[in-house]
C-alpha cells in the first residue's frame, strides 16, 4: 500500500467532517465522496464492510468507521489524531453552546437558515445508495437481503434491529453457500490490552460513583455507559440521554435539551457530540469551570468506549476475513446494510418533507455529485447560503 502524507488524509477527514450532516448515514454518502471516490484510500467493497462491522458494534457508527480508516492508513496514532479532527471541533461548538442555551432558544435562530441542510443530506445518501447497491447486489440472494434490510428497518425503527438484521444476513449468506471449508483457521494476535481498557473503564467509573459522591464523575459514568449501550449512531442515544438528564435526575428542562439536540442537527459532525452541550448543560449551578469539565466528560466518556473496541477489533478484522466462513458472511452482511442506507434516505426524504424546493435542492445535489462537477463542501456552503438568503 502506498504511504499517504497524514496532513493531506487528515485534511480530507475534516472536509468529511464540514459535510457530515445528518446522521450516520449520511455521513456514509460523504465518505463515499471524499475517501472512497475522490481520493481513493479505500475500495467502496472495504466501506461497506467497515459500515457492516460498525453496524454491530456498539458506539458511535459513523465515527469508529471513519476511525478503522484513519487506522487502516497509518495504525493507531492516525486513528486517535482522526477521532480528534473529526469530532473535536464540534464537540468545542457545543460546549460552547451549552453556556449560550437561553440565548439560542429565545432568539429560535436555526431552523429557517438551515432548511435544505436536510434535502442535501438525503442526496448524498441517494448517491451512497446507489453506488453502494451497485456494488453489493451480485445474485438474486444479495438482492433479496437488500431489500429485507430495507424493508424490516423501514417498518422496526428499534435500536436492536439494525445489528439483528446485519448478523442475519451473514447467517442466510453461509447457509446458501456451496462453497466448502468454510471454517479455515488463521492466526488472530488480538490487542487485548484495549478490551482490558474497555472494561477498566466501565467497571472503574461505576464503582467510583458508589465511593465517592461527584458530579462530573458521575456524568462521565453515565456518558461513558450510553456508548457502550448504543447500537447505531447519535439518533438512538437521544432518547437514553432524556430519560436519565431531564426525567431522573432534572439536570435540565425539557426545553433545553431538545434546543440542544436541533442545534446539534444544524450542525456538521458527529451526533455524539450533542453529549458536550448535555453534559455542559448537567454541570451547571457551579463555576466556569465545572461546566467546561462536565462538557468534557460528556464529550470524552461517550466517544472512549467505541474508540476502544475498534482499536480492538480492527487489527484483527484483516485476518478475519481470510476465513472463509467468514468472507463469505459478507456478502450478506454488507448486501442487508446497502439496504439499511437505501431506506435511510427514504426516512430522510420524508422527515425533510416533498416540498418542490427540497427536490429541487435533493436531486440538484445527487447531479452535482454523479457529475463531480462541485466538491461536496461546497455544496452543503450553497444550501446554508439558499436558506440564508431566502
Amino acid at each position: 500500500m502506498e504511504t499517504i502524507k497524514w496532513s493531506t488524509f487528515l485534511k480530507d477527514v475534516f472536509i468529511c467532517s464540514l459535510g457530515a450532516y445528518g446522521g450516520p448515514e449520511a455521513h456514509y454518502g460523504v465518505f463515499t465522496e471524499q475517501l472512497v471516490m475522490k481520493k481513493k484510500y479505500l475500495t467502496e467493497e472495504e466501506l461497506v464492510e467497515l459500515i457492516a462491522l460498525t453496524g454491530i458494534l456498539p458506539g458511535p457508527s459513523s465515527t469508529q468507521t471513519i476511525v478503522a480508516i484513519g487506522h487502516k492508513m497509518g495504525g493507531p496514532l492516525l486513528a486517535f489524531l482522526t477521532i480528534l479532527v473529526w469530532a473535536l471541533p464540534v464537540l468545542t461548538l457545543m460546549m460552547l453552546l451549552s453556556f449560550l442555551s437561553q440565548f439560542f432558544s429565545s432568539m429560535n435562530i436555526s431552523q429557517d437558515v438551515l432548511r435544505y441542510i436536510g434535502p442535501i443530506a438525503v442526496g448524498f445518501i441517494v448517491v451512497a445508495a446507489y453506488r453502494i447497491g451497485r456494488k453489493v447486489v451480485k445474485d438474486k440472494i444479495t438482492l433479496l437481503l437488500l431489500i429485507m434490510g430495507g424493508v424490516i428497518t423501514y417498518f422496526i425503527r428499534a435500536p436492536w434491529i439494525f445489528p439483528l438484521v446485519l448478523i442475519i444476513g451473514g447467517v442466510v449468506s453461509i447457509i446458501t453457500s456451496e462453497e466448502k471449508d468454510l471454517w479455515n483457521r488463521v492466526k488472530l494476535t488480538p490487542p487485548w490490552k484495549y478490551l482490558i481498557a474497555f472494561g477498566i473503564f466501565a467497571l472503574g467509573s461505576l464503582l467510583l460513583t458508589f465511593v465517592w459522591d461527584n458530579r462530573i464523575l458521575r456524568l462521565f459514568e453515565s456518558f461513558y455507559r450510553y456508548g457502550y449501550l448504543v447500537i447505531g449512531g447519535g439518533q438512538v442515544v437521544v432518547p437514553l440521554m432524556y430519560s436519565e438528564l431531564v426525567e431522573v435526575n432534572q439536570y435540565m428542562t425539557n426545553q433545553e435539551f431538545l434546543t440542544g439536540f436541533g442545534l446539534v442537527q444544524g450542525l456538521p459532525g458527529p451526533m455524539f457530540s450533542f453529549s458536550a452541550y448535555a453534559g455542559g448543560m448537567a454541570a451547571r449551578g457551579g463555576s466556569v469551570l465545572t461546566q467546561v469539565l462536565g462538557a468534557i466528560a460528556g464529550g470524552i466518556g461517550i466517544f472512549l468506549p467505541g474508540l476502544l473496541l475498534i482499536y480492538f477489533v480492527y487489527p484483527i478484522w484483516e485476518n478475519l476475513k481470510k476465513i472463509k466462513g467468514i468472507k463469505v458472511s459478507l456478502k450478506g452482511i454488507t448486501a442487508v446494510a446497502g439496504g439499511l442506507i437505501t431506506v435511510a434516505a427514504i426516512i430522510l426524504m420524508q422527515k425533510s418533507g416533498f416540498a418542490i424546493d427540497n427536490t429541487l435542492v435533493m436531486l440538484s445535489t445527487v447531479v452535482l455529485l454523479v457529475t463531480k462537477k462541485i466538491p461536496a463542501p461546497l455544496i452543503v456552503l450553497a444550501a446554508l447560503a439558499a436558506g440564508f438568503i431566502l
